[in-house]
């Protein structure tokens, strides 16, 4: 975990140092993007080697869909609360 976050450290002080430079911001992202492609490809098959994950597709499926529905809905409505308490002017109501 100390690894990890001594990495993700070193990082961070580089890319501080390095954000002004567009040609390794430019590899930066595009770099990064690839590496996430490639993680959830990794990710994707180590779901489908999972027996017992392939066995309750059918449910763990159904529990997603429930809770991102159920996420986006929270969110949205959060959203608009704060719309109308924190971005309308007291005249405009």
């Amino acid at each position: 975990m100390i690894k990890l976050l001594v990495i993700m450290f070193l990082g961070m002080i580089l890319g501080y140092f390095l954000r002004y430079h567009s040609k390794f911001i430019h590899i930066s992202n595009k770099l990064g993007r690839i590496i996430i492609y490639v993680l959830l490809f990794v990710l994707g098959i180590s779901v489908g080697l999972n027996k017992a994950i392939i066995s309750q597709i059918d449910t763990i499926g159904l529990k997603a869909l429930i809770i991102t529905v159920g996420a986006l809905i929270g969110s949205l409505i959060f959203a608009y609360i704060t719309y109308k308490l924190f971005f309308i002017s007291k005249h405009e109501k």
